[in-house]
């Protein structure tokens, strides 16, 4: 059952913010058909919602939980106290709020096993989104995987860059990048490959020479080792691999086919590139095409991305120049609770329409032939013509609940996160003090009680996704919140963007130009598909 929520802790000023921003549409339009206004009103949204929080550099990161002081033998103390090396080790990742180890202390948190009833389905029934296509879940996977990428062998740590560097086309490595590219025009390696209707489309090169034996094509020895999930595929999975930035670029199509629109994009920038200067050598036109595809990718994150998951009238902008004297203005480190901000495995549906016929998700998995049979636009308008689903507890598809969400669980506890309540009150909500403060679904309520016995035990990754989110609005409120005080600075921050880069003369007049022009995914998609093909539809928005 669904009762009414008990707003009494959602904080008078976060209340008052909410409705001016929901409400007096014809105000906001107003205000946006002024220059000089939008850009004092987007700096002050913008800064209000980073400034929620204290700004980088974060006095912890995970380095304090590990068993020994790096590069030796020898054992580190438990204490929780900032440290030179702590905020310098950009190979452990940072951290909002210190350890708790009292919250996750032994038999004080129910077992991870008892909480898998969060997340699984109710009577089997998938909850659907009525604001996100399912290009929604598919493209925060793709471009987060970019930087939140945590160590495989010791979760403490992270392989990342710390930026939206596009690793996932380029590789995080010179060497990688290297592996990659032809070397002639500043492009890519490709192959044309042949749709079910004959019409052929450039895609990356396979990565395996020989599928059977597991042979990797020579010429991409040392591009990432696979991971384990894809030394296990079959044959008729791994022949169509392709050879991309990072290890985990071929895990779903919904990733492979953003990749390869990156890929064609940098492609056909170097062509244009080419076409008005063409003194310029292959190296100039490579690494202007990659600028100039980065910028781009940043445009769209922060303006098409942010103000499909936001249910305001205004909608924001990037305005590079108007906040390098912040003080928030600081180089990038990935906070581990960023990571969990976005494991948002509900969002993806059980099933879903594949040429026209439901298709299981797993299907979708390492299986690079869905989408070279249908092409990219296709592909792509078919994914935008159905929903994704709400995200939000009782929504996770089954396979996903043991291999994502009760892992998540016991990553929270190896990391030893502070409470939900504890995170609430950092991003400027006050703590609650009953369950139906969370949500107004009684079944929760019920569930939750249960399991935790008091609010202020409940996990930071369990409390993300109880509550109810707002009218209008993707998430839930406190995913928004960290959502919108990361994305920002981060994005923001990214050296592309600094304002004596952020020009013409780095990507070019020619480039300046596409990139002002370019705003949305679907400008990516329509040009980069067969000259005979349609304009295809892609869109966030149901």
């Amino acid at each position: 059952m669904t009762a009414k929520r008990d707003t009494s802790k959602d904080g008078l000023n976060n209340k008052i913010q909410t409705f001016v921003l929901t409400n007096f549409k014809g105000i906001w339009q107003l205000v946006q058909s002024n220059e000089f206004l939008k850009r004092k009103v987007n700096k002050a949204l913008i800064n209000s919602l980073i400034y929620k929080i204290p700004t980088r550099p974060n006095p912890y990161s995970t380095m304090t939980l590990d068993e020994h002081i790096p590069g030796t033998n020898i054992p580190k103390k438990t204490d929780t106290y900032t440290s030179w090396e702590s905020l310098n080790d950009r190979t452990y990742t940072g951290r909002h709020l210190p350890p708790d180890p009292k919250l996750n202390s032994e038999g004080n948190l129910p077992k991870v096993e008892d909480l898998a009833v969060l997340f699984r389905k109710r009577d089997g029934k998938t909850i659907y989104s009525n604001k996100s296509t399912m290009l929604f879940p598919y493209w925060v996977q793709w471009f987060t995987d970019s930087f939140l990428r945590l160590d495989h062998h010791n979760k403490l740590k992270n392989t990342s860059n710390h930026e939206i560097d596009l690793c996932n086309v380029y590789g995080l490595t010179r060497k990688q990048t290297h592996l990659l590219r032809t070397f002639q025009g500043g492009k890519f390696k490709t192959q044309k490959l042949k749709r079910q209707d004959g019409v052929e489309e450039d895609y990356p090169l396979f990565y395996y020479a020989d599928a059977e034996q597991g042979i990797v094509d020579p010429q991409f020895d040392g591009l990432y080792e696979p991971i384990n999930d894809e030394k296990r595929q079959p044959v008729d999975k791994k022949q169509y691999m392709f050879a991309m930035g990072v290890e985990r670029a071929n895990v779903q199509i919904g990733y492979v086919m953003l990749n390869t629109m990156c890929l064609r994009e940098h492609n056909r920038l170097c062509d244009v590139l080419a076409s008005n200067y063409p003194d310029w050598d292959d190296e100039r036109l490579f690494q202007t095409s990659r600028n100039i595809l980065m910028a781009m990718i940043l445009k769209i994150i922060m303006e098409e991305y942010i103000n499909h998951i936001t249910p305001y009238h205004f909608k924001l902008f990037a305005d590079p120049e108007a906040f390098t004297k912040e003080s928030w203005y600081r180089t990038n480190w990935m906070a581990i609770e960023f990571d969990f901000v976005y494991r948002w495995h509900s969002a993806i549906p059980e099933t879903f329409n594949y040429n026209g016929k439901p298709t299981h998700i797993a299907t979708s998995l390492w299986n690079n032939k869905m989408f070279i049979d249908q092409g990219l636009g296709a592909l792509m308008e078919e994914t935008c013509s159905q929903p994704g689903t709400k995200i939000g507890l009782f929504n996770t598809p089954d396979i996903l609940v043991e291999l994502t969400e009760l892992p998540s669980i016991k990553l929270g506890r190896q990391l030893q996160l502070a409470s939900y309540n504890d995170y609430r009150q950092m991003c400027g909500f006050p703590r609650v003090t009953r369950f139906e403060q969370i949500t107004s679904d009684e079944f929760a309520q019920k569930k939750l009680k249960e399991l935790y016995g008091h609010v202020d035990k409940i996990e930071f990754f369990v409390g993300l996704y109880a509550e109810d989110g707002r009218k209008n609005s993707t998430i839930p409120s406190l995913v928004a919140r960290l959502i919108g005080i990361d994305a920002f600075s981060q994005a923001l921050t990214n050296p592309i963007l600094s304002p004596n880069i952020f020009n013409k003369e780095t990507f070019s007049p020619v480039g300046w130009d596409i990139i002002q022009n370019t705003k949305t995914v679907s400008d990516l998609v329509n040009r980069n598909v067969p000259p005979s093909d349609k304009k295809y539809k892609v869109t966030f928005d149901l």
